[in-house]
This record gives structure tokens, C-alpha cells and sequence, in this order.
């Protein structure tokens, strides 16, 4: 089976996390955290920075490894490195998202995730406070 390896931005601002509705492929219309694909030579925390900005024209910044997720769908693994980030500059533009929406942990079951993403929203259910969202 094929893998493919992402990074994920789990972008935070206080007690709220930023999720993003896919606009286009396989998945459309499902959530998840804004990312993509490493590239050839990349490190996963350069590719998280180049998709960010490719996505949403926003610089981040880039903390802790939150959990790597590895998920079997159908037709391929998904290995997918999450990391908190902050934004360093810019307004969240979305260039490939159909909508995006600020969720507190306890209202991050109000959208339809992806399969993939599952897992790790239990995970970031069970951080109540921002204090818990360590960066480094």
C-alpha cells in the first residue's frame, strides 16, 4: 500500500483551534487541520510553514509535535505529523478551503472530520485550558 506523508497545522489562539472544510478531491467538504504534503528534502516543520502560507497566506509558528498520526484509508496510508502553531502574521486567507471555524475543544465534534483526524480530536478534547497547548 502507497503512503503519504503530511503535516498537519493545529493552529491555536487562546482556547481556540482553527479547523478548515476541504474544498476539493476525495475528501471534500470533510475537516481538518490545514496542511499537506512534505516535499523531497523538506523537514516536516519546513513543509508545515511553505503549505501554511500556500494556504492561507499566514506565517506560523511552529511548536510542539502534538502526536503523528499513521491511518489506513482504502487506497493509501496516511502518515500525518500534527503540530501546534501560532500565527506569526497574517489573516487566514483561504485560497483552497471552502470554510474554516475557531472551535473551543469542547465543540471540535461540531464538524464532520476526516477519518485520519479522528483520533487526534479525542486527544485535543481532553485539553481544557491553553496553558496545556505548550509550544516548545
Amino acid at each position: 500500500m502507497k503512503t503519504i506523508e503530511v503535516v498537519a497545522a493545529i493552529i491555536v489562539d487562546g482556547d481556540k483551534i482553527f479547523a478548515t472544510q476541504r474544498g476539493y478531491g476525495e475528501f471534500k467538504d470533510g475537516w481538518e487541520f490545514p496542511g499537506g504534503k512534505i516535499e523531497q528534502g523538506e523537514t516536516p516543520e519546513q513543509a508545515l510553514i511553505r503549505e501554511i502560507k500556500e494556504e492561507l497566506d499566514t506565517e506560523i509558528e511552529i511548536g510542539k509535535l502534538v502526536e503523528t498520526v499513521e491511518y489506513d484509508y482504502p487506497k493509501f496510508h496516511l502518515t500525518m505529523h500534527c503540530f501546534f502553531c501560532r500565527i506569526r502574521s497574517g489573516d487566514l486567507v483561504l485560497r483552497e478551503h471552502e470554510a474554516a471555524k475557531w472551535l473551543l475543544p469542547e465543540e471540535l465534534d461540531s464538524v464532520d472530520w476526516l477519518p485520519a483526524d479522528l483520533g487526534l480530536i479525542e486527544k485535543l478534547k481532553r485539553i481544557k485550558k491553553k496553558v496545556d497547548y505548550d509550544y516548545k
